[in-house]
């Protein structure tokens, strides 16, 4: 077997080994594969593993950086989470220096860090910390592990010209990641994420990053702004008032909702909560989880067991290790049944529609693979509906921009299908803490009146349509499977079919080449002659490729005919 194609990985492989202050159980790992090579120069499986540790750097963009924990470059670890800062140091700096007036006269600028119940969340919480001191950059860091809404509320609080949640958010154990918020507390945009990577790509990731040797010049976040939080949280309750009668099963899958989510609903009043004794506590293993994602039914079985042992909760709620995402299943009958992603934006958009005092000029925003029932619920109540990128980000920059405005008090409500919702301009982020609260809340509102979110999900369809959504996504592993990703986008926009389950495409929107009044993305939409039709991207933080299906028929039946038609003919695309 010719090896010409793993030079340079092995070159970068033996220049980490020969680092003095590489990581101990990171030189373990790589010694395995370079003692195999030793013995033979041609071992297949050594030079594939060392070949997708270093046959690229981690990727970092608008949400940051996210990977398998390990060695090398392509992987996430103290050097490669070092590096990132070190960046993220040059760039607040040099703005810092530039622009002083977007914070705090007279201080240095400042980093908030927040991080969740992954495996070496805290480690690397602490190493972005001591690389931000080291820059003579004050940090903020919280003394527990805490959702990623905490972080852009800390941010926002403290005047920060920047944030870093450590998080994977929902993926698989093996993984961890870095998300980097601006001085508004939202994720970065493209152009921000751009200019970080820009000042990345310059460093040396053993000779330019900084390190203090201690803990000078980081600040422990006190309690005071985890209640600031929760009462920032609390604030945005619809006040209905009638959640002693409401019985909760909750899972917060071994991450970070465990505190918070219980406190809210007990702030308002949840008559019962009852917590998965095996997903409490914080454990980044995910033992009874190994994909602790809300989405997967997987991971609400043990929830749904214990509802179903119980007989008499209402609700379950199941929030993801970083706490940013909520799902849910509703008692219906003798049993419990899920609702989706947009099921639940569409509940929670027409519930606040109701029992809240709209302001004047109302807006909700959505991303553009959300449910485009939203738009006609939106239209009911006379609210205008925005609909932005996939990512909770863009959700964050309208809020932003309506700040900039003096109106952000307009915001009602965001929601993206995967699981995310807002209410309140007080984070720029998704909450799943606000989220089970008013989840709760609208629970209960229904219980009072005799029905259940199941019944109220069945009245909008019938007064709406019925909309369906589904998402199929297909996995593309390493090195080969980022070329067949890139490959299959390439024939989809320069190959587009001209027909799918015999119904013409009427309309191609291809968001990184066409002229959209959105930022460029990968992305590439087909609207079918029915009103339905799909949306094809790569994931931003999995390896990857998602079709997002949509349909609307006058039956449950209808609609349901068309997504299924679409499921067995579409994945012949990824092919």
């Amino acid at each position: 077997m010719s090896t010409g194609k793993y030079d340079g990985v092995l070159k970068t492989c033996r220049l980490w080994l020969e680092y003095s202050n590489l990581d101990k159980t990171l030189k373990a790992e790589l010694q395995q594969y370079a003692d195999a090579l030793k013995k033979n120069p041609e071992d297949e499986e050594a030079l594939t593993e060392i070949y997708e540790r270093f046959y690229r750097e981690l990727e970092f963009g608008t949400g940051g950086l996210r990977g398998i924990l390990g060695a090398g470059t392509n992987r996430m670890n103290v050097h490669t989470v070092a590096r990132a800062t070190q960046g993220l140091a040059n760039y607040v700096n040099e703005r810092y220096a530039v622009k002083k007036t977007l914070f705090k006269k007279g201080k240095r600028a400042a980093v908030a860090i927040a991080y969740d119940s992954r495996n070496l969340s805290p480690e690397f919480a602490r190493v972005a910390a001591r690389v931000l001191a080291a820059n003579d950059i004050d940090v903020y860091l919280y003394k527990e592990l805490m959702p990623t809404p905490a972080l852009s509320f800390a941010v926002r609080y403290y005047h920060c010209a920047a944030g870093i949640m450590i998080t994977a958010s929902h993926n698989p154990a093996k993984y961890n990641g870095y998300k980097a918020y601006n001085d508004e507390g939202c994720q970065m945009n493209i152009e921000q994420a751009n200019a970080v990577l820009r000042e990345i790509e310059s460093i040396d990731i053993f000779r330019d990053v900084k390190m203090a040797a201690c803990d000078s010049g980081i600040t422990e976040i006190p309690q005071e702004t985890i209640d600031a939080y929760m009462e920032a949280v609390k604030a945005q309750s619809t006040g209905f008032n009638g959640c002693k009668n409401l019985e909760v099963v909750y899972t917060p899958l071994n991450g970070s909702g465990n505190k918070p989510v219980r406190r809210i609903l007990q702030e308002i009043g949840v008559g019962k909560v009852t917590v998965v004794p095996q997903q409490e506590l914080p454990d980044g293993d995910f033992p009874t989880c190994p994909y602790p994602n809300p989405e997967k039914k997987e991971a609400l079985a043990l929830g749904l067991e214990l509802c179903r042992q119980l007989a008499t909760p209402d609700l379950l709620l199941a929030t993801d290790p970083d706490c940013d995402r909520v799902g849910i299943a509703a008692k219906h009958g003798e049993d419990y049944v899920l609702i989706t992603g947009n099921e639940v934006g569409i509940l929670l958009l027409d519930f606040l529609c109701q029992v809240k005092k709209l302001p004047e000029r109302p807006v909700a925003i959505k991303t553009i693979v959300s449910s485009k029932m939203a738009e006609a619920v939106a239209a009911h109540y006379g609210v205008e509906i925005r609909n932005v990128l996939t990512g909770f980000k863009f959700i964050g920059e309208q809020i932003g921009w309506l700040e900039k405005d003096g109106e952000e008090n307009r915001f009602i409500f965001g929601f993206e299908e995967s699981y995310g919702y807002l209410s309140g301009p007080y984070v720029r982020d998704k909450d799943a803490v606000n989220g089970s609260m008013l989840i709760c809340e609208m629970a209960a509102f229904y219980k009072s009146a005799g029905t259940s979110l199941p019944d109220r999900l069945q009245e909008l369809y019938q007064i709406y349509g019925y909309y369906r959504n589904d998402l199929m996504d297909f996995v593309f592993e390493g090195a080969a499977g980022m070329e067949k990703m890139a490959s299959i986008m390439e024939s989809l926009r320069n190959n587009p079919p001209a027909e799918v389950i015999g119904k013409a495409v009427t309309k191609r929107v291809d968001y990184k080449n066409d002229n959209t009044g959105l930022p460029k993305s990968d992305v590439l939409e087909y609207n079918l002659e029915d009103g339905s039709g799909f949306i094809v991207r790569p994931s931003g933080t999995e390896p990857k490729l998602k079709i997002y299906l949509s349909a609307k028929g006058e039956t449950a039946q209808d609609s349901d005919a068309v997504i299924a038609a679409m499921k067995q003919e579409l994945p012949q695309l990824m092919q």
